[in-house]
């Protein structure tokens, strides 16, 4: 891995990519630009087209899947990865070119300040997302609120910083399929502390998401059954490990 050099204080981006060959390219160039001697690492879930040669072209480092895992095992490919490298921060940007690395440095700035294990970049009230997701953001906030103990203004955005103990666990596990609102839940059951900053958000550069039509409706149900999942799985390891203590701190990740 070229550029900095992992160790304290040290940052990798991620860019999880499925199939981007037309937008992955100006997000590598653009995150180039943006934090110069920061390494870019394109995980790519074994896309069928030609994102791979494009992203090295534009000057990240690829991580070729050799089979399609998904979202949230491309992540964690990225997280686990990281961690053996020995970074301490990792910041996810998606490949479809939504997110501004421009506001990179203050999430990375969040991390460092406040010492939560994860910083979500949120599209604030004033983004004009479409009504669909965001009547479906607006019902996680209402069903994640009595489970994290607080508000989350947008539970559903892949624009993410964690730092190394957050790294820890989600190399060993992690959600996979819609991995953003039930990693809320796992390091809530951890004790860990995540935090917001308000963050831009563009349109797409190319293609479509992949959670559009009659999509978002099963997304809501799965994601639903996963979040009531990882809460009785780390209760249920929470009454058997913690008798009258802190045994329950060194139950592991969800997923």
């Amino acid at each position: 891995m070229t550029g900095q050099a992992p160790g304290p204080g040290s940052l990798l981006v991620i860019v999880p990519a499925f199939n981007e060959q037309d937008a992955v390219g100006e997000v590598v160039r653009e995150l180039v630009r943006i934090v110069p001697g920061v390494p870019v690492l394109v995980i790519d879930d074994c896309s069928g087209d030609a994102t791979v040669q494009v992203a090295r072209a534009a000057g990240a480092r690829v991580l070729a899947l050799p089979h399609h895992l998904g979202l949230g095992g491309a992540v964690q490919a990225g997280y686990k990865l990281a961690y053996e490298l020995g970074f301490e921060y990792v910041i996810r940007v998606d490949g479809d070119g939504q997110h501004d690395p421009r506001d990179i440095p203050r999430i990375l700035d969040k991390l460092r300040e406040s010492g939560a294990e994860m910083v979500i970049g949120a599209r604030m009230d004033g983004h004009r997302a479409r009504r669909l997701r965001a009547l479906g953001a607006r019902f996680f906030r209402l069903v994640l609120r009595p489970i994290l103990g607080r508000t989350v203004q947008d539970p559903t955005s892949g624009f993410v910083g964690v730092n190394r103990r957050a790294l820890a666990l989600f190399s060993a596990s992690f959600p996979l399929e819609y991995p953003e609102i039930e990693a809320l839940v796992v390091l809530q059951r951890r004790r860990f502390r995540f935090e917001e900053v308000p963050c831009r958000m563009r349109p797409r550069r190319a293609g479509r998401s992949s959670i559009s039509g009659l999509k978002p409706l099963f997304y809501i149900v799965h994601v639903l059954l996963g979040v009531f999942v990882n809460i009785l799985r780390y209760d249920g390891r929470w009454r058997r490990l913690r008798p009258g203590g802190d045994a329950g701190a060194s139950s592991g990740g969800g997923g």
